[in-house]
């Protein structure tokens, strides 16, 4: 449609604005209109509904609605040929290039049969593709297990696919927030798997993962995770493996204590909750980040404040600086030159 009116009026005659339906229905049931009733609908004379009585150029009389019907249905006609042509060489052209790569192009997209990247829509499709990639996996499983203590359900729904690769003697790394480690269930999780399963945990970690024989990962692809993508892309997942072992050398053993701070009154987790804090994240972010709950993250947020003299939060920036609170966690049995404590003098 062009002309006067297009951009107030962006509509075909399939579906006419509330003003040009009202115009053009009197002018059927009346036989004409007056020109002047058309003025504010422009539209009408665009797509030739209303055009001007030969008898009186005053009036304008409508276009018969079967006539317009039988306009409408050939231009849908035409646009249903037009798609079907579209179609027709598009399915020609794939077959084209599917053709010219053979197995080569197969292999390079992640093997024949397969793809590079596969979404995985809904919580049935992403637990067959992980009992698949289970049933297929030789050797090892790398894993990224964020949020906070593990509750026994969670541990549950993969324990099956746990006890079979510890049946086929598949040696298993997974990684955890700090805050997993008081979780009973994951603790009684490890004693079940015995030697077959070696846990860490870090402050933070990133994204679930799920990585198997380094050859096909697993990630979410939404923030409630009902949907995966499953990557079988060799560059992908060894950039993939290769985040996975920087963690696993930063981790701390899971068997092994957290590393005092070296400042009195002041705990590991409320040494990188100050940093955080330091960097302007605001609680629900720092709980995520942690693994913890916004209730408990404020509770330590309150302790640092009495152990550092703190007031205000601003003040609190103030003397986590003045700790040393703001960067990397100090080496155990360091202390903050010139100060016994992080108290106010």
């Amino acid at each position: 449609m062009a002309g006067h009116g297009t951009d107030e009026h962006p509509h075909g005659a399939d579906r006419l604005c509330e003003a040009g339906d009202r115009v053009y229905s009197r002018a059927v049931r009346r036989g004409r209109v007056p020109r002047r009733d058309a003025e504010a609908v422009p539209c009408l004379l665009e797509l030739a509904l209303l055009h001007p009585d030969p008898d009186d150029m005053d009036w304008l009389v409508p276009t018969s609605p079967q006539e317009v019907m039988t306009r409408l249905l050939r231009g849908v006609y035409d646009e249903i040929s037009a798609s079907q042509r579209r179609v027709g060489s598009a399915v020609a052209a794939v077959e084209w290039y599917a053709g010219l790569g053979g197995r080569t192009t197969a292999s390079a997209y992640g093997g024949e049969g397969t793809a590079a990247i596969r979404v995985l829509d809904g919580p049935a499709r992403i637990q067959a593709a992980l009992d698949e990639a289970t049933a297929a996996c030789t050797t090892e499983v790398l894993t990224v297990q964020p949020g906070g203590i593990r509750r026994e359900h969670e541990l549950s729904e993969g324990l099956h696919r746990a006890l079979a690769l510890r049946g086929r003697g598949v040696r298993m790394r997974d990684l955890y927030n700090h805050v997993a480690r008081h979780g009973q269930g994951l603790l009684n999780y490890l004693e079940l798997m015995g030697d077959a399963v070696e846990a860490r945990t870090l402050d933070e970690v990133i994204e679930r993962l799920i990585l198997f024989d380094r050859t096909v990962a697993f990630i979410p692809a939404n923030a409630d995770r009902t949907m995966a993508l499953e990557l079988r892309h060799p560059g992908l997942v060894a950039y993939l493996v290769t985040v996975f072992e920087r963690l696993w050398r930063l981790a701390i053993p899971l068997t092994a204590a957290l590393p005092d701070t070296g400042i009195e009154g002041i705990s590991h987790r409320e040494q990188s909750i100050a940093a955080l804090l330091a960097e302007g994240h605001q609680d629900a972010v720092i709980a995520e980040r942690l693994g913890i709950s916004v209730r408990t993250c404020r509770a330590h947020i309150a302790r640092l404040c009495e152990t550092l003299g703190a007031a205000s939060r601003t003040q609190l920036g103030v003397r986590i600086a003045q700790a040393g609170l703001d960067g990397p966690p100090r080496p155990a049995g360091l202390t903050v030159p010139g100060r016994r404590t992080p108290g106010v003098r």
